[in-house]
Order: structure tokens, then C-alpha cells, then sequence
């Protein structure tokens, strides 16, 4: 069992270099060793478990996978297998990821229900409405998702669940409909920076992608994707973490690479609650230099306050003179 010693007490001072996305990376991955035809390089790949246990995944298939200096090099062409059996899937919930690419590439799929989630289990209902409104047949047989299509076909769907929009449903049901005939429309597609930056790698394969970032997503089907090079986007909540352990400890950290859309909702709040959050061109600095205050916190999809960050500002609020209400609607 791992264990952190944390010996607190002091100001965080200095300045970080923020890691990529892995909830950016889990796609891409999947993306370049399922739908592509050729090598892909995948560069600020964060050296997380969470990656490397996909990368397990993604070997089993078939495809070869290295990792090193966090750079993932993927080669599809030997990609074999269309089964994500439990011992690998079981793992991590993002497996889902491969249910969609695995149908468009060989009209089949059979993925184990996914698990790994620290916050519990969840439901896979609108990945799979979204394979079945591409035409894909889909029964639940023996603890697997059985999916088969002669040919997936584009048609207009609304992804939006009781709690609003999925990422991992708007993401799978997009690289699926990048090899599906005809024109594929997503509504209540979820508008996360992971979305857009999968969009943007899968354009760059030759996928025809419209309106990622926004509630409506276009996916016009091609023929065939090609391998790429590719730098994902930085970690939002990496950098929300320590632009919070900043404000708790009244310090001041400087975090490289921050983007400034990416966290608008996470600087708002710690500026209400009277954190400084300075911008510039490298990133963000936070400080503080006043007593902080109490404030209400309700996590909501992107634009929103996001719910990772919801256990990450709780201990902030907690040292808070005055009543903080942390309200979750994401998952509960």
C-alpha cells in the first residue's frame, strides 16, 4: 500500500511545471491505436497509472505501445483483437473508451463493464445509446458489452443524462461516427477542454469534426485515419490543486501552462473567496495577502465549477471562517 508523509506547517513558494491531461491522454491513446492506419507520437503524456494500465489494454489488442519521457508511441498496424476482457478493464473506468473505435474498425466489439472509479461505479447507459443510434446492436451478455454493426451510420442524437452532459459518452460516440457513413449531429454533447482537444487530434488524423466546445458537435464520416504527432493539453486539475495549496497555505505558486479558459470557474471562485489569481502569458500565480471568506461552492459541467476540483476546495473552505455549502451535482 503506498504512503504519503506529508509534513505540514509552511508556505508553498516556487513555481511548477504542470503535467498533460490524462483524461485528455485516455482518448488520444485509444484514438491512435484503434482508429488510425499508421504510427502516432503522443508528447506531454502524464507518467500515471491510469495511462499506462490503457496502454496495457491496448497491447492485448495487439498494437504496439512505448512509453518513455512522456511521449507515447503508438503503432496500430497489428492491432488484432475487437474483446477488452475484465482483468484489464475491470482496472480502469475509461476503458469504456474502446467500445466505439472498436466497433467502427471491425464492426465488433466486446468490452467488459468498466470499474476503477474512486468515486463508485457508473453507468454506461448513454455510451451505449449512442452505438445504438449509430445502428450498432448491443446486448449485455455474461458481464460484457456486445456491440455489432455491419457498418455504422450516421445519424442525430441527444447525449444530455439526468445530470447533464457525459464526457466519456460524447467522446466514444465521436470517434466511432469519425468511420461511420454519412453525418453524425451530437446534442448535449459535453463542451470540456478533453473533448475539444480529442477533436483537434482526431482533425488532425483527417477526421471532419465541427463544434467541439460547444453543446452541438458535427462528425462528418471519412473513409480512413492516419497516424499524427500530437501535444495534449495541461492537466485543469492539476492546476486547479495547486492553485488551491496555495491559497491554503499562504503561499505562492507560480503554474506554468495553465490555460486561462480552461479555469475560469476554479479563478472566480478563489478570487470570491479572496485569493490573488494573476494571468499572464506563462500561466497563473496565486496568493494571498487577506483574510479569506466562506463562500458556496456547485459543480456543474464545463463551463462550470468542476467536480474533480470538489474534494480539492472542500479542505480550503473547511479552514474558512464562516458556513461554506459544497453542493455536488455532477455525480451523487
Amino acid at each position: 500500500m503506498d504512503i504519503f508523509v506529508i509534513r505540514g506547517g509552511n508556505r508553498l513558494k516556487g513555481e511548477v511545471k504542470l503535467s498533460g491531461s490524462k483524461n485528455a491522454t485516455l482518448p488520444i491513446e485509444v484514438a491512435a491505436a484503434i482508429l488510425a492506419d499508421s504510427p502516432s507520437i503522443i508528447r506531454n503524456a502524464p507518467d500515471l497509472r491510469d495511462v499506462r494500465f490503457m496502454g496495457n489494454l491496448l497491447e492485448h489488442l495487439g498494437v504496439r505501445v512505448e512509453y518513455e519521457s512522456s511521449t507515447l508511441r503508438i503503432d496500430p498496424r497489428t492491432l488484432s483483437g475487437y474483446e477488452a476482457p475484465y482483468e484489464f478493464v475491470s482496472q480502469m473506468r475509461a476503458s469504456i473508451y474502446v467500445l466505439g473505435p472498436l466497433l467502427a474498425r471491425f464492426g465488433r466489439a466486446k468490452v467488459s463493464f468498466p470499474g476503477g472509479c474512486a468515486f463508485g461505479p457508473r453507468p454506461v447507459d448513454l455510451h451505449i445509446k449512442g452505438m445504438e443510434a449509430l445502428g450498432a446492436r448491443v446486448r449485455i451478455e455474461h458481464g460484457y458489452i456486445v456491440a455489432e454493426a455491419e457498418k455504422l451510420k450516421g445519424r442525430e442524437m441527444d447525449l444530455l443524462g439526468p445530470h447533464g452532459s457525459s464526457v466519456g459518452a460524447t467522446g466514444n460516440v465521436m470517434m466511432a461516427a469519425t468511420l461511420a457513413e454519412g453525418v453524425t449531429v451530437i446534442r448535449g454533447a459535453a463542451r470540456e477542454p478533453e473533448i475539444v482537444d480529442l477533436a483537434r487530434f482526431l482533425n488532425a488524423m483527417g477526421a471532419r469534426i465541427e463544434g467541439a466546445g460547444t453543446p452541438v458537435i458535427t462528425i462528418h464520416g471519412v473513409r480512413e485515419l492516419h497516424g499524427v504527432e500530437h501535444t495534449v493539453i495541461p492537466d485543469r486539475i492539476e492546476a486547479g490543486t495547486f492553485m488551491v495549496a496555495a491559497a491554503i497555505t499562504g503561499g505562492e505558486v507560480r503554474i506554468k501552462g495553465a490555460v486561462p479558459h480552461h479555469m475560469e470557474a476554479v479563478s472566480e471562485k478563489l478570487s470570491e473567496i479572496g485569493a490573488l489569481v494573476e494571468w499572464d502569458e506563462r500561466g497563473v500565480r496565486v496568493s494571498r495577502d487577506e483574510v479569506l471568506k466562506a463562500v458556496d461552492v456547485r459543480t456543474s459541467p464545463f463551463p462550470g465549477f468542476p467536480t474533480d476540483m470538489q474534494p480539492i476546495i472542500t479542505p480550503l473552505l473547511a479552514v474558512i471562517p464562516g458556513i461554506s455549502v459544497v453542493t455536488e451535482t455532477v455525480y451523487y
